[in-house]
């Protein structure tokens, strides 16, 4: 059983420009989540786990744009870039805006931690689990599990409020983090049980080590 004071819930790129239709840079499956996530944020909340909202925003002149997403980028109309016209692509929708002491973080790439203060910071405050929510889920959502997972926290994805660009990318996805370490549950669960499910695996593993195998 994880205590909630040790944990943290991260929400990835739920941004205009990743959901909105209208947008290059659009994840299908992704606005069919936001009830979904809007139920764990709240819950999240009641719960006390800090809420940390991780976002991208590129240089309007595309020069911190992925070169394998520069085209894609360009001829979309500069997505997720104060140069975007459409959709108010930096925006996050009503439903998993930030509220309170929710903090936000921009990061350079797809993962939570990669060119951020992110570990530092759960580290300060005693954070050893992350709760994963957010788009997508083989880009942002993998690469932040793996490194989180490399870091040694305990990490836990809420399924349901996760998205791909199909039904089999998310299936397969979602196979491959649990097999190699993520808890996985739904946002029912989430909701009603909080982390009480949830295994302390490092917390395990430390105690086993230090008392000699």
């Amino acid at each position: 059983m994880i205590d909630s004071r040790n944990a943290a819930l991260i929400i990835i790129d739920m941004q205009n420009g990743f959901i909105d239709a209208e947008s290059s840079l659009c994840i299908a499956g992704a606005e069919a989540t936001l009830p979904a996530c809007e139920k764990a944020l709240a819950r999240a909340r009641e719960l006390g786990i800090p809420v940390f909202h991780v976002c991208r925003e590129y240089a309007a002149d595309g020069s911190d744009v992925e070169s394998t997403r520069f085209e894609t980028w360009l001829s979309g109309g500069k997505p997720i870039s104060k140069a975007c016209a459409v959709c108010n692509s930096l925006d996050f929708p009503a439903p998993v805006a930030p509220q309170g002491n929710d903090r936000i973080v921009v990061k350079p790439r797809f993962s939570a931690f990669f060119g951020t203060d992110m570990d530092e910071t759960l580290r300060n405050e005693g954070v050893s689990t992350v709760v994963l929510i957010g788009t997508t889920t083989p880009n942002c959502i993998r690469t932040s599990c793996y490194d989180a997972l490399s870091l040694d926290y305990n990490v836990v994805i809420i399924e349901d409020c996760t998205s791909s660009r199909t039904p089999e990318v998310q299936e397969a996805n979602i196979e491959d983090m649990a097999h190699i370490g993520a808890q996985i549950i739904n946002v029912e669960t989430f909701c009603s049980e909080g982390l009480e499910s949830i295994r302390d695996i490092v917390g395990e593993h430390r105690a086993r080590i230090a008392q000699g195998c």
